[in-house]
């Protein structure tokens, strides 16, 4: 709610809703903040099980505001809508599987839908993960070792859903989208939605023929053989072969020349291809969420 440009009163709001939905399911549930992730131990970047130990907050206390704060300039420090976006996703997902693995689950289960996943396929696509498609938006995601995330949904479309929902009266809650400086500047998720939403509605076959498309894809190349062939952020295996990583590393030379803190050229060789672009628009490395920058150090000592 914070990064989505929410008052406290409207986030308050947002989570007493959520909590009465998840109430009535008679499921438990666990309520964290965004927040929480600036928090997180190093550990959560490495795949397996490990020895970890609960984020300091308790999900019945709100965020200090201080912490806020932090996740508020981590996110203006980003330069592009598109890097806001891979950040967003990345902070909650490994929020979602610290929580797993304190709480003790070995499978978490994502809403996707058919819709989502083939607007995921063609955004990951534009980002340059061409190799990770199948783990990014297959129905088994088993790249954290411990926690295998699955997308039980992703077979139906998303005005199937929409109309289970109407006919049999199920409450939802709706996020409100990233806010963006400039209206014209939208990020490439938002563009490939609109654009393979609008073709959807001429041609009713575009979003199932791209689904389909996405199951014929294979999972190896995400998988890394070795800790040192591991991407810092998305776990997947390290892509390249050092060509692009000579290509990029002059920008990156200038820009630890203007912004005059920790060299960002050094954790070049510990991201994929597709991360080190968003990488070069998450700001200075002393803006970056300390468990990432933490770990970044110790592979890179190692």
């Amino acid at each position: 709610g914070a990064v989505r440009g929410q008052s406290l009163a409207q986030r308050d709001q947002s989570l007493a809703c959520m909590e009465t939905l998840l109430q009535a399911t008679g499921f438990p549930y666990y309520l964290m903040h965004l927040e929480q992730a600036l928090e997180l131990p190093a550990s959560i970047l490495r795949p397996g099980p490990v020895a970890s130990s609960e984020p300091s907050l308790s999900y019945k206390e709100a965020p200090a505001a201080a912490l806020t704060q932090e996740l508020l300039k981590l996110f203006e420090a980003v330069e592009t809508p598109t890097a806001k976006e891979e950040l967003l996703q990345m902070l909650r997902m490994h929020l979602i599987l610290q929580t797993a693995r304190n709480k003790g689950y070995t499978k978490v289960m994502t809403g996707e839908s058919c819709t989502r996943v083939a607007i995921k396929l063609l955004t990951n696509l534009a980002l340059g993960r061409g190799a990770f498609l199948a783990i990014d938006t297959g129905f088994k995601d088993d790249r954290h070792g411990d926690v295998v995330v699955v997308r039980p949904m992703r077979e139906y479309m998303a005005k199937e859903i929409a109309f289970y929902n109407h006919f049999f009266n199920v409450p939802t809650v709706i996020a409100p989208p990233l806010p963006t400086k400039r209206r014209d500047k939208s990020s490439i998720h938002h563009v490939v939605e609109r654009f393979l939403l609008g073709l959807q509605e001429d041609f009713p076959s575009t979003i199932s023929t791209i689904y389909r498309t996405g199951e014929k894809l294979s999972s190896d190349r995400a998988k890394a053989t070795c800790e040192s062939q591991r991407c810092l952020l998305c776990l997947c295996a390290l892509d390249l072969d050092g060509e692009d990583e000579l290509a990029l590393e002059p920008t990156l030379i200038m820009d630890d020349f203007f912004h005059g803190s920790e060299p960002k050229s050094a954790y070049i060789p510990l991201l994929c291809y597709s991360c080190r672009l968003t990488f070069k628009e998450l700001g200075p490395v002393t803006m970056l969420p300390p468990y990432v920058r933490a770990e970044a150090q110790c592979r890179i000592h190692r």
